[in-house]
């Protein structure tokens, strides 16, 4: 049975799960990009209300459980999409859906987005949704330690 996808918007309470996530080391080394060392809740929760304020930001429900986000972030003319879903729902095409619906809601072109070149379900979400690979750059990922490949997509229609 499909999983009813929808977003909304963030509620402080969010930050909780979204904290929690975050801490997930399986998850960090996946996203690989990110901030050095233990993230302090203080900084999280600052970073957060900011991008709230300044971006597209919205809570991603799975049967209406809260289980990540998805953004819309940056400069126009360089706006980038990120997401972040919980472990327990990847493989299920919750984020597919997320980005689908984020791109509903957020019609500029072109928009951008980075993965690290081994995340290849990171990868996968992007292209489903109309992504395409226009690059290929090397960065430190703080939570692999480690400089490695990352892909750049971009989405123009």
């Amino acid at each position: 049975m499909a999983l009813d996808v929808t977003l909304r918007q963030v509620r402080p309470d969010d930050l909780d799960l979204f904290f929690t996530q975050f801490q997930d080391p399986e998850a960090k080394r996946m996203a690989a990009f990110g901030p050095a060392g233990p993230v302090d809740r203080a900084r999280f929760d600052a970073h957060w209300k900011r991008n709230i304020a300044e971006y597209v930001v919205r809570t991603v429900l799975a049967d209406g459980e809260a289980v990540g986000s998805v953004c819309v972030y940056g400069e126009p003319g360089d706006l980038q999409v990120t997401y972040w879903i919980g472990r327990a729902h990847w493989g299920r095409g919750v984020a597919t859906a997320a980005l689908r619906a984020l791109l509903e809601v957020v019609p500029e072109r072109p928009l951008f987005a980075r993965a690290a070149a081994d995340n290849t379900g990171s990868v996968r979400v992007l292209e489903k949704c109309g992504f395409t690979v226009t690059g290929r750059e090397r960065g430190f990922a703080n939570a692999r330690g480690a400089e490695i490949d990352e892909l750049v997509l971009t989405l123009t229609g």
